[in-house]
């Protein structure tokens, strides 16, 4: 049997998009951080609150891209769809563990039982169910806004946006409690980027990425180039009604979001997979959870033994912060970090050695 089409463009946007996330989530300072490295407080969208949107949305491209030609293969939607799951359930359980493993090493880190990974492998068994089981491109755009629309429905009929008071805050409040990412026991009141209602709009943003997949493979540069450009428009227009939100990830956070990253990838398949220049990143792409948890762990071990804050007080902060500043040089020390990551990985496909979660 033919294999699958494997885009360089793919792998090397996932190589990008993590790196992006090393470099957001390992400040040197967190007292002094870049501003297009700080999520938005509330509703907004900086440049980081792009990148985990853009994560889900390869997801969603790597689903069409190796999913449909394997049913076109005779290979049985039932096997696929347990692959998917079985995937969705070693992910969730990954960042279980990095989370227990944070709470154990870092002063004051509360265990949390959501978070990147565990939003990941629920929307990449959900998005990759939904996909075996609607095969048409329109029937696929019917659930993707059959998904968006009571999610929209929902958060409007909570009455407010407001944080603590939005309705996806007062589901986590109750489901989640101690086990969110935030919790004030004073009021009782729990928050969490990575909640439970949240996840239907996560799930949408890789529904369009399969979407923008099926485009990509039958050739349709044009009319994705539309899409995407309908897509920034219908995002301006949705924020009037329910801004940009990327903790509550609202449908216009989807359209906006899904809109830059289409023309991204837009970008990087001309670029790498027809004009043919180097595919910068795809060592990184194609380890990519990997590169991710070990970043995690790296964090962590740093946090413990303390070996983290003494190497930027005795290297970056007397060195580096008098010739860039506070917030570059603490944007220095998480670049360090991706840096040595990049390298690594880049190692590994020299071995050609790739770890599969």
């Amino acid at each position: 049997m033919q294999k699958p089409v494997r885009y360089l463009s793919l792998d090397a946007m996932r190589g990008w998009t993590v790196a992006a996330m090393l470099l957001v989530n390992n400040a040197g300072d967190w007292n002094h951080v870049l501003p297009w490295l700080e999520h938005a407080e509330w509703s907004g969208c900086s440049p980081a609150d792009l990148i985990f949107p853009l994560f889900l949305f390869i997801a969603g491209l790597s689903l069409e891209c190796s999913f449909t030609p394997a049913l076109e293969q005779g290979i049985s939607p039932d096997v696929l769809r347990k692959q998917a799951i079985w995937r969705g359930v070693r992910l969730f359980a990954l960042g279980v563990f990095l989370h227990g493993l944070a709470s154990l090493t870092i002063d004051g880190r509360a265990f949390r039982l959501m978070g990147v990974l565990q939003r990941i492998g629920i929307v990449f068994a959900v998005a990759a169910c939904l996909m075996l089981h609607w095969r048409s491109e329109r029937s696929r755009w019917a659930v993707l806004v059959t998904l968006l629309t009571p999610h929209s429905a929902l958060l409007l009929a909570g009455g407010t946006l407001l944080p603590h008071q939005n309705l996806s805050d007062r589901i986590d409040t109750a489901l989640l409690g101690t086990l969110a990412y935030q919790f004030d026991p004073a009021t009782g009141w729990a928050q969490d980027p990575e909640g439970l209602l949240s996840t239907l709009g996560a799930v949408c943003s890789t529904l369009a990425g399969i979407q923008a997949a099926t485009l990509l493979r039958t050739g349709r540069l044009r009319q994705l180039f539309w899409l995407a450009t309908g897509s920034l428009l219908a995002g301006i227009l949705l924020a009037m009604i329910l801004p940009w939100n990327k903790q509550l990830w609202t449908a216009s956070f989807v359209c906006w979001t899904s809109g830059w990253a289409m023309l991204f990838l837009l970008a990087s398949h001309w670029l790498l997979d027809i004009r043919g220049f180097p595919a910068i990143g795809r060592s990184f792409g194609r380890n990519a959870i990997a590169a991710y948890a070990g970043s995690w762990i790296m964090a962590c071990l740093l946090a413990l033994t303390g070996w983290g804050a003494q190497l930027y007080r005795l290297v970056f902060i007397p060195y580096l912060v008098p010739l860039l500043g506070d917030a570059w040089s603490s944007a220095a020390f998480a670049a360090s970090l991706t840096v040595v990551f990049g390298v690594l990985t880049w190692w590994m496909a020299r071995k050609n050695w790739r770890i599969v979660i």
